[in-house]
């Protein structure tokens, strides 16, 4: 898979995660958040950009968490990954 892909993707499982958080869906949460953590190893095997790294580690600390704030984290990060997706690759 390319970057573009792989970055879209995530910014896609991040999104649905924060929307299925916000709707106390956690059964569809967890299952999302899985896809996020397989999309950013991937990301992690083949990224050599800075940026897209420091926002995975902050991304994954958010997911690791069981804040209120949470869902609304993660639309965040899921919209720096998109526009990374869309303006840089």
């Amino acid at each position: 898979m390319d970057k573009r892909t792989i970055v879209s993707s995530l910014a896609m499982d991040l999104k649905r995660t924060a929307i299925s958080l916000h709707r106390k869906s956690f059964s569809t949460a967890n299952i999302f958040t899985k896809e996020a953590f397989k999309r950013g190893e991937e990301l992690e095997s083949i990224n050599s950009d800075e940026y897209l790294s420091k926002i995975w580690s902050k991304t994954k600390h958010i997911l690791q968490q069981s804040e209120d704030r949470t869902a609304e984290d993660l639309l965040m990060y899921s919209t720096l990954f998109q526009n990374f997706a869309i303006k840089k690759l």
